[in-house]
């Protein structure tokens, strides 16, 4: 997986880096030093000079230190400074020493210059803002703004510069991904020793381009140690489970998915052919006895008619499925697709948790989805009541009921709030949404880099709650498993609105582009 970090991350990175030895002057030379040469690679064999826009903290130390090296090597390039720098800043004696030219935003004067200096350029480097802003608390405003604008209409024009971002595209908030609405995208962002979580999380992933993470000479062990990480490829490759040529079902496990009513059937059938592809060996559909017809379509799953009130699960339900709990051999239960929220499904959830920990077998995890979460959120500390590991599986809704907050909450603060979430209750949570989050009770947290709108149909939840069930069945940690199935979920997306189209795609197009998916993470 890919190391990221928070902007207090970035300052104990960079203050171990002090205590270790290294200056802090080196680990602006080293950032400048990355990020010229950065620039120097998209220059190519183009004539038309760079522009570096320098901020008045660090991140316009470290474009000073790249518009000296891009001078040293030849390059024409021009700095423009948003404020003065000290008298005794070194990297500004520097730049001067050594001739770079310069423009100060200094009246209607440095403006003007900067409309001039923009339609020249081949490339601007943006050096304006770092890790330090919080553009959501104080919006930019006065000349940053200005710059800002100029820089948009100029990116815009026919004869657009392409933007290099050092760090982070300014405006970018490093932990949360807001995005001042002045916030120019950047067609490559180069991270210093790790990169943001604001990257990755949207809006700011949509501002920051291709990001390359380089190093400035931070701590290797602690960059390694670092608790966040991205959701790559190679590090789900490395976590899903061998599947060995004399293995059997028993040998890849048996998912017991509690799901369904009257009204919404099709949501058990999605979560279990999911569980199936995941390559789990065997799925039982536990559901209420009178749709159990409407499921036979899928003939690879077991069923487990279960008593019902009006075609709802209830109370009995909840004790004949701990009773089939007992005498199975199931790793994982998945409980909540398409149970509705009734008093006779909150009788049977209530009644779920009272009697889960008692249950002897072999079973390693609960996921709860969609209506469970929903009645979760109306049971004081149902934390308390549950020992078995689960992993919950909320959208950005459900996390605010479960959490007792708003959706705009949620959605400003998705990292924090799927953490904080995972701490108190001791448990895995899987924050859905653009940028799926997954938090770990420790601290740790893995996020994917997807945002695909065909994911907003209904039954694309129910696909990635049986994806995590049947991972888990397989004998991964849960934490693992929500991490691999929230892979498999978002490259199937790709996949298929690929082909479809993100409006026109729906949820059981997902199951069958994953068997293909599925594959291309198989170790060999």
């Amino acid at each position: 997986m890919t190391k990221l970090v928070t902007s207090a991350g970035m300052r104990a990175l960079e203050q171990a880096a002090v205590a270790a030895g290294v200056t802090e002057r080196e680990l602006m030379a080293n950032a400048g030093l990355a990020g010229a040469q950065e620039a120097w690679i998209l220059l190519g064999t183009e004539a038309r000079p760079v522009l570096v826009l320098c901020g008045p903290g660090n991140n316009g130390g470290d474009g000073l230190v790249a518009a000296l090296r891009l001078g040293e090597w030849g390059v024409p390039v021009h700095a423009y400074l948003l404020r003065p720098r000290a008298d005794d800043d070194p990297e500004w004696l520097a730049l001067a020493d050594a001739g770079i030219e310069y423009t100060l935003a200094e009246g209607d004067a440095g403006l003007a210059a900067l409309d001039s200096l923009l339609a020249r350029a081949a490339i601007v480097i943006d050096a304006l803002f770092g890790t330090g802003l919080r553009p959501a608390a104080r919006p930019l405003e006065g000349v940053a703004l200005a710059v800002l604008d100029r820089l948009a209409t100029a990116r815009a024009s026919r004869m657009a510069p392409q933007l290099l971002a050092l760090d982070l595209p300014s405006g970018v908030d490093a932990d949360t991904g807001y995005a001042d609405p002045a916030t120019v995208a950047a067609d490559t962002t180069v991270a210093f020793g790790a990169a943001k979580v604001g990257l990755v999380t949207m809006p700011g992933s949509a501002f920051a381009g291709r990001v390359e993470t380089v190093e400035i000479g931070l701590p290797a062990e602690l960059v390694a140690s670092l608790p966040i990480e991205a959701i790559t490829l190679r590090g789900i490759r490395e976590l899903v489970p061998p599947r060995p040529a004399d293995g059997n079902k028993g040998t890849f496990g048996t998912v017991v998915i509690a799901a369904g009513s009257r009204r919404y059937p099709g949501a058990a059938r999605l979560a279990a052919e999911a569980a199936a592809r995941s390559g789990c060996g065997l799925v039982t559909l536990a559901a209420p006895a009178s749709i159990q017809p409407l499921l036979v379509g899928f003939a690879d799953a077991t069923h487990e008619p279960l008593p019902e009130t009006d075609g709802t699960l209830d109370a009995a339900s909840a004790r004949a499925l701990l009773r089939a709990l007992a005498g199975s051999k199931a790793r994982a239960l998945l409980v909540g697709p398409g149970i509705g929220t009734s008093d006779a499904t909150r009788a049977f959830l209530q009644h779920l948790l009272a009697g889960l920990d008692e249950v002897e077998g072999g079973l390693a995890a609960a996921v709860f989805d969609a209506d469970a979460l929903n009645l979760l959120a109306e049971e004081p500390e149902w934390w308390t009541r549950l020992g078995l590991p689960r992993v919950l599986t909320p959208h950005p809704g459900e996390m605010a009921r479960l959490a007792g907050t708003t959706v705009a909450e949620v959605q400003s603060a998705r990292l924090d709030t799927a953490l904080g979430y995972a701490a108190l209750t001791g448990s895995v949570v899987v924050l859905k949404g653009a940028g799926t989050v997954v938090a770990a009770p420790d601290g740790r947290a893995r996020i994917s880099d997807v945002a695909n709108s065909g994911l907003a149909h209904a039954g694309t939840g129910d696909v990635l709650a049986g994806l995590i069930a049947g991972l888990i069945a397989q004998g991964l940690e849960p934490f693992d498993a929500a991490s691999v199935a929230v892979y498999l979920h978002g490259e199937t997306a790709r996949q298929v609105t690929d082909v479809y189209g993100e409006a026109a795609a729906l949820a059981s197009d997902l199951l069958r582009a994953l068997p293909e998916v599925r594959k291309t993470v198989e170790r060999t």
